[in-house]
């Protein structure tokens, strides 16, 4: 072989040659830059008459460990899709930034001093370097990430937003503070103390006002992780009850912290689900997290030996239920706990209900400190027997006036609904069980249906049955007219109220860390917390000597946060006049959880250069408004990003925060959009395959050699046989696969349409490195079919394109059109395969077919197209070239006899097209004359269409 023979193949080298020098050429031209329709990205034609399309990435982290091939998956999909719609003429905002707060780069900074800052961007240049590589296609000016001060300064700015306002519930909606003093004082609002408002001194005013702010500070239960030395919010515990960053133990503690009331929103978030096109998966995620609960709040008298007047209020959906509610549950958090509990236990008291405590404090006191080490997911664990120990008080039924022991009991959060439960075991599974284990009386309330066991609980529909008393008779009525009657009735003596409950808690917004966004927020001498004006913003974090939050013992559940801002002495204390003259005042030294950054970033993007908005009204309205992008046409569009794709683990993390923050500044009449990302698509993990030693240990996969012996194949790691599994990718399992060496090897390009080929995009899918060359093949064919491997020069044929090749054409731009448009891109793939190996065997490529195939496949791989596209005479990138379109003329595909049978009989045969919908060869067949009578007076009862073929008629 010569030394130019094969010297223009498409090998990996050649690719990153052309792939670095198409990449070099987009940024040097700014070919991925959309303009806004106002501001200095503004083209001279303006925008307001083109179509847009938003297209976001959740928010990656910065990880020091950089990409692994699973990592771009979403990112390539988004990539692509961007392509295709900029090929159909849209302005497309496509960017990328980085979510750099985070416990890691902390942590990190514990252990080496280094800044968080210095590792966090250092951690950027890796990422960059790696997704530039890809050929993505991100508009480079809209990037930006949530450490940069330029960007956190509008992320205090929206906290103080929220922070100044509350939620009025005649109008739902959040309205700026004031208005609420407006309310107070025209009685519209009642203030907490149920004093009037001119009534009120300057201290009561304050209290009233921060009683309703959407931001507000409180003694409140939360996670406290003395190993991480902070708090964490309830979806950052894992199912056993673990911090979910740094798997230390989280107990239950009342600490001061800022809270954001997003409970107001329960209703909006749950309806609103409504008006998106969102996976059902998640939707029902986000309902189930909200909990949102129809019942009745009912009231019972609490007795005890010291003759306490309390109440114990409990929210239940089943009201109809109470006459057999034989005891009351509190959870171990529940304040009551505290005024309740006598001295010493009631005469005859069960010994099996105190615990062997000496008296019912100490076996409360016991009780609770034990529970505290529990998570929620581990207290309503179904599988674990219930505990639980009596209180010695003794409380009233509102209905029956029997008096029912309460009990204190881990299986009831105080979380949900009143953090106390009336306990009927007849109809509950729960109670039913801890009935049994303390010997406690069961009263059934509803008739089971026939056949149900005597020894287990009934929660099936029935009659009500055993419940009449004096003035209220159940008894007899299906379940939802007894739930109406009994409502009724507590409402008119004054015991309960029909209502309406929610799991959701209210967002708890504070840590106890260093690396995170500081509060706008510093306290007076008398503690009362004054927000900072917008001319005081960014509030930069201060240089400190340990980035440590003061940790303990992980076990320790009594000790006490304390954030490492606390320690910066001469930040935290500090001289401001805040329009009353210099005074001292002392800054708030928690910081922001790592989700606030993330809560508004669709927003910024829009206008990511603004310095003296969060975003520019018309920027806004533009990409995100309502009736724009997916939303034209689309009734009760909330607007909001085009397409988002992210991991499906977010459903009650960052896209319940995000609706939250986003309806606020809706409502306030800051933005135009009621919810941030009106379509989202879940993509799906990439596994790979893990090796574990005789130990169990984890080996280096790329090490591992595979051999076949008869009908088995062995794997051996250093001559020594391992086990094979599938995994998630990671260090820990050693079967990281980079896509640096994925573009090294095959070429970007080649990685690109391996990763979208792999099956459905919402699809996990295992990751095979030997798979990568049928990829590199189909590109280096198509490169073949257009560029002589000899010479370079170009081999297409300027004669037209025969009828057989014209019809597999039209067909293939008619079926990846579906596809991208669908995101359905591993179909797109196996048609412009089977495209290119029928080209493959012609002669010469006509040059109309392969401009069709190179631009068609651009999206997947655009360094190649773009060099096909260049070779084939074309000056001008591609990037906006119109798609392909199909013509309708060359997708028929001929025609086929269609049978048309009644009753089982040929009545008819018909020609149709062989690619005939259902729907139309139906009506094809009852429209024929010979059918017809047939079918004369006789009603047409089923139609079974088996297109092109066949049709059978069922008629009577």
């Amino acid at each position: 072989m010569s030394e130019t023979e094969h010297s223009q193949r498409y090998t990996a080298e050649l690719a990153g040659q052309i792939e670095r020098r198409w990449q070099d050429a987009w940024e040097e031209a700014g070919t991925f830059e959309a303009p806004n329709p106002s501001g200095p990205w503004a083209d001279e034609q303006g925008v307001a008459g083109r179509d847009k399309v938003m297209i976001q990435d959740m928010f990656p982290y910065p990880s020091g460990a950089g990409l692994h091939v699973g990592h771009p998956l979403g990112y390539i999909a988004t990539d692509v899709y961007a392509r295709y719609q900029r090929t159909q003429g849209k302005n497309v905002l496509y960017t990328l930034g980085y979510d750099a707060f985070g416990l890691p780069a902390e942590q990190y900074a514990v252990q080496t001093g280094q800044h968080p800052r210095k590792t966090t961007e250092d951690n950027m240049v890796n990422m960059r370097r790696q997704l530039r590589q890809l050929g993505l296609s991100h508009d480079a000016r809209r990037t930006f990430a949530t450490i940069d001060p330029s960007y956190y300064k509008w992320t205090q700015w929206i906290f103080l937003q929220i922070f100044d306002a509350w939620y009025d519930p005649d109008a739902s909606k959040a309205r700026p503070i004031d208005t609420l003093v407006e309310a107070y004082e025209s009685g519209r609002v009642a203030t907490p103390s149920g004093e009037a408002w001119g009534d009120l001194d300057a201290a009561g005013r304050a209290e009233a006002i921060n009683a309703r702010r959407l931001a507000y500070k409180s003694d409140a239960p939360v996670n406290w992780s003395p190993g991480l030395g902070t708090v964490v919010a309830n979806e950052e515990v894992t199912a056993d009850g673990r911090t979910e960053r740094g798997n230390f133990p989280v107990f239950k503690r009342n600490l001061p912290q800022w809270m954001m009331r997003i409970t107001d929103y329960a209703d909006r978030l749950v309806d609103d689900l409504e008006r998106l096109d969102w996976p059902e998966s998640i939707k029902l995620q986000q309902r189930n997290w909200i909990g949102r609960s129809n019942g009745a709040s009912v009231r019972f008298d609490v007795a005890t030996q010291a003759g306490s007047g309390e109440q114990i209020e409990v929210f239940t959906t089943r009201p109809d239920t109470i006459f057999g509610a034989t005891f009351m549950v509190l959870a171990p958090e529940h304040p009551l706990l505290e005024t309740i509990v006598p001295e010493a236990w009631p005469a005859g008291t069960n010994e099996s209900w105190t615990a062997g405590a000496g008296t019912p404090r100490d076996a409360v006191a016991a009780y609770r400190r034990e529970a505290s080490r529990k998570s929620d997911v581990e207290r309503q664990a179904g599988e674990k027997g219930k505990s639980g120990v009596f209180t010695g008080a003794f409380a009233t039924n509102p209905v029956t006036g029997r008096a029912v022991p309460v009990f204190v009991a881990d299986y009831v959060l105080m979380g949900y609904g009143t953090g106390a439960i009336m306990a009927v075991p007849a109809q509950d599974e729960r109670d039913w069980e801890f009935a049994q284990a303390y010997g406690l009386d069961i009263v059934r309330t509803v008739q089971p249906s026939e056949g149900h066991p005597e020894d287990q609980p009934y929660t099936g529909q029935g009659a009500a049955i055993n419940s009449s008393t004096a003035g209220l008779s159940l008894d007899g009525l299906d379940i939802e007219t007894a739930k109406t009657k009994v409502i009724e009735w507590l409402e008119a003596n004054e015991r309960g109220t029909g209502t309406t409950t929610y799991r959701l808690r209210d967002w708890l917004f504070s840590r106890q860390r260093y690396w995170g966004e500081p509060f706008p927020i510093v306290y007076d001498e008398d503690g009362t917390a004054h927000a900072l004006p917008e001319s005081m913003l960014p509030v930069e974090l201060p240089e400190v000597a340990d980035y440590s939050p003061k940790t303990y013992h992980p076990e320790d559940a009594e000790s006490m946060p304390e954030s490492p801002l606390s320690r910066a002495d001469e930040w935290v204390s500090v001289e401001l006049d805040l329009g009353d003259g210099v005074k001292r005042y002392t800054r708030e030294t928690n910081t922001m959880p790592n989700w606030a950054g993330s809560c508004w970033y669709e927003l910024r993007y829009a206008d990511p250069a603004n310095t003296e908005r969060f975003v520019d009204a018309g920027c806004e309205e533009y990409w995100l408004g309502k009736g724009r992008g997916f939303g034209k046409g689309v009734a009760n569009d909330p607007g909001g990003v085009d397409l988002y794709v992210g991991g499906a683990e977010h459903a009650v993390l960052h896209l319940l925060y995000a609706r939250f923050w986003h309806k606020v500044l809706f409502d306030l009449g800051l933005i135009s959009s009621e919810e941030p990302f009106r379509k989202l698509f879940n993509q799906g993990m990439v596994q790979a395959y893990a090796f574990r030693d005789g130990r169990g240990q984890p080996v280096p996969a790329a090490e591992v050699r595979e051999r076949v012996e008869g009908d088995e194949t062995i794997y051996e790691w250093q001559g020594q046989r391992v086990t094979r599994e599938y995994g998630k990718m990671g260090k820990s399992l050693k079967n990281v696969v980079t896509p640096d060496e994925m573009c090294d090897t095959y070429g970007a390009d080649t990685f690109r349409v391996y990763e979208m080929s792999m099956g459905p995009l919402d699809a996990s899918r295992p990751w095979e490195t030997r798979a990568v060359v049928g990829s590199q093949r189909f590109l280096q064919r198509l490169w073949r079919n257009v560029v002589d491997e000899n010479t370079g020069e170009l081999r297409v044929a300027e004669e037209g394109m025969d009828e057989a090749t014209t019809r597999l054409v039209h067909r293939t731009i008619d079926g990846v059109t579906g596809d991208f448009e669908n995101l359905r891109f591993n179909t797109a793939v196996a048609k412009l395969i089977e495209l290119n190996n029928a080209l493959t065997k012609l002669d010469a490529v006509p040059r109309e077919a392969a401009e069709a195939i190179v631009l068609m496949t651009a999206p997947l791989a655009p360094h190649l197209g773009e060099e096909l596209w260049r070779r084939l005479g074309h000056e001008q990138s591609l990037a906006f070239e119109p798609f392909p379109t199909a013509d309708p003329a060359h997708l028929v595909q001929g025609t086929v006899v269609a049978v048309v049978q009644v009753a089982g009989k040929v009545r008819d045969r018909l020609d149709v097209a062989a690619d005939i919908s259902e729907a139309d060869l139906e009506a094809a067949a009852l429209a024929s004359e010979k059918v017809q009578n047939f079918l004369e007076g006789k009603q047409v009862r089923k139609v079974i269409v088996r297109a092109p073929k066949l049709v059978n008629i069922v008629a009577g």
